[in-house]
């Protein structure tokens, strides 16, 4: 797609947020929303090369909508000010939907692209499963945390959605991962430069990202949810 458009599309939403301007800059929107489309549907079809449960997502509902949800915000911006995508089986892509580990990346105006793997802030009766997870199968995420190929990517495990002070209720503090399980995400992160003198290494750069943290996406698979509700 165009980068350099998109870059500046959303430079200029970021800095005029508001409904006239967004109508009268429509018709950019709808072009690079469209070429947006292509990038998420080669972006599949790449995905679903090393992960077969992702060959049947749905390119137009992995696509985040623009307009944000400022019923409860203080923050009444209309609109977002990044292109993003998720993808999840089913098309389970958000953590209350069930969506398990996700793909997930977004484009921002500055040039950053952002790109991250796992399971962000997921319900309570989630996140128990996967800290129990953790505690059971401990060598399993061990490997994981060693994994060369996800450690060379990723910047480390994103807890931006916070992590508790001290040790969740029915879990020992003496644990050897129990910084991981005081986290509220087990997610992976980084962002990079975009890629804006060549737009074609995009979904071949992100391919090659999502590939690294496939050995996360494995493990988080293997959770068992028969667990009562957390205290998270």
């Amino acid at each position: 797609m165009h980068l350099r458009d998109l870059t500046q599309f959303l430079t200029e939403l970021k800095e005029n947020n508001n409904r006239p301007w967004f109508i009268m800059n429509k018709p950019r929107y709808d072009i690079l929303r469209e070429e947006f489309l292509e990038v998420v549907t080669q972006l599949i079809a790449e995905l679903s090369k090393f992960d077969k449960q992702i060959a049947a997502c749905n390119p137009k509902k992995a696509m985040f909508r623009i307009n944000r949800d400022i019923r409860f915000a203080n923050d009444k911006s209309p609109y977002k000010t990044r292109f993003s995508a998720g993808f999840a089986p089913n098309d389970k892509r958000r953590p209350s939907a069930g969506a398990g580990p996700t793909y997930y990346f977004h484009i921002e105006g500055d040039g950053t692209l952002g790109f991250g793997v796992g399971e962000y802030i997921p319900p309570a009766p989630r996140l128990k499963a996967i800290r129990q997870h953790i505690v059971n199968d401990a060598t399993g995420f061990a490997k994981v945390l060693k994994n060369k190929a996800l450690r060379a990517t990723f910047d480390g495990f994103d807890i931006d959605g916070g992590a508790l002070q001290r040790p969740p209720k029915g879990f020992d503090p003496e644990h050897q991962h129990i910084e991981y399980l005081k986290m509220k995400s087990i997610f992976v992160w980084t962002e990079v430069k975009l890629p804006l003198n060549a737009p074609d290494k995009l979904v071949p750069l992100l391919a090659s990202g999502f590939k690294d943290a496939f050995a996360l996406v494995t493990w988080l698979r293997g959770v068992k949810e028969n667990v009562d509700e957390a205290d998270a």
